[in-house]
């Protein structure tokens, strides 16, 4: 159901260096870095295990008034395109349209949206099409 949550911090550096020593001892640590040139706008830090980073940190996104990001796993890029259209159906706002990201990884496809209440909501796909 969820591939990963993010949410804006207000020291990057300091919330980097607190979640890199708190969540050690379950394993878990930065596994990815996206900066702000690669992102258009902040940089992330992507904390999981086993090689997927499913916990991120932003500097500040002012794109999501909320601070909030949650991302819905997707099976196919059609899934992908259906919930983009479906959310704007319903009232959302772009931030994003369906389409690769391939600073994440080469087959990273996913959508945005800005929920009613301004939090960013994103299906994604990771499967090769």
């Amino acid at each position: 159901m969820l591939d990963h949550i993010g949410v804006t911090v207000s020291d990057f550096a300091r919330s980097r260096a607190f979640y890199t020593r708190a969540l050690a001892p379950l394993g878990i640590g930065p596994l990815m870095e996206v900066s702000a040139e690669q992102s258009g706008g902040c940089a992330h830090v992507g904390f999981g295990g086993d090689g997927k980073a499913y916990f991120w940190l932003s500097d500040g996104d002012s794109t999501a008034p909320s601070g909030v990001h949650i991302a819905f796993a997707a099976r196919t890029r059609a899934e992908v395109d259906a919930f983009h259209r479906a959310a704007l159906a319903a009232g959302a706002h772009d931030n994003g349209a369906p389409g690769l990201r391939p600073h994440y990884h080469p087959t990273y496809y996913g959508a945005f949206v800005l929920d009613p209440d301004g939090h960013n909501i994103e299906a994604v796909c990771h499967a090769p099409a």
